[in-house]
């Protein structure tokens, strides 16, 4: 039984659903934010163990010549072949386990007892959203989600459409949400949606005294 005293929240979405904004707003409002793709930038940063092993598994190619690592050259290595793809989440993920695990320890060690969201692109794909005590879906319609792409990669539309369909649908993942931010109108709609679920979430830590996980406390 976990005794800490904050309500951990997943927070996920589809890509350009404005998740981004969402946790920026979260945060105004006093929450801690927890950023999945900052753990990830910050365990592959030159010296740190990650670096060393994906260069030895990778090679110097995959390193910018400054020492910090090449994400495109990377990239193009082991999204044209699965196999390589799961030695780097190997040698990754478990740094980010390791940072996203002392996070947690230092809020507890200072006693927070706010709303603490971990924000997490692939949340759900990993599996990873059983162990939040609460989990939050940012949705568009398909639209805005479009044109968002579009202003802010710059690409196509058929590039927009490529993209969001290699990901899971974000209307299968609001269907294991606990709460939904429709993001598809301007910013005061989005701000609103964001004070409904975050006046929420505070009822359900009041509510519940001691976080459990989602499914646990058995």
């Amino acid at each position: 039984m976990s005794e800490r005293r904050f309500l951990l929240v997943g927070l996920t979405g589809g890509i350009a659903t404005g998740k981004s904004t969402v946790s920026a707003l979260f945060r105004a409002l006093g929450a801690e934010i927890i950023d999945a793709d900052q753990l990830a930038r910050e365990v592959v940063e030159p010296g740190e163990p990650a670096s060393r092993d994906i260069v030895e598994e990778f090679g110097r190619a995959v390193l910018q010549p400054d020492g910090r690592l090449d994400r495109k050259a990377l990239g193009a290595i082991v999204f044209a072949d699965p196999a390589r793809r799961k030695r780097l989440e190997a040698i990754t993920h478990p740094r980010i386990r390791e940072r996203f695990l002392t996070r947690l320890a230092e809020l507890e060690s200072r006693d927070f007892s706010g709303l603490v969201f971990f924000d997490a692109p692939v949340m759900i794909e990993s599996g990873n959203y059983r162990t939040m005590d609460r989990l939050v879906v940012v949705m568009t319609d398909a639209p805005t989600q479009e044109s968002r792409f579009i202003a802010r990669d710059g690409g196509t539309r058929e590039d927009a459409l490529r993209r969001i369909a290699s990901q899971m649908p974000v209307a299968e993942k609001a269907k294991l949400a606990d709460y939904v931010i429709d993001n598809s109108g301007d910013r005061a709609a989005t701000e609103v949606e964001v004070r409904r679920v975050h006046a929420a979430l505070l009822a359900d830590l009041a509510a519940r005294g001691t976080a459990q996980p989602r499914g646990g406390g058995d």
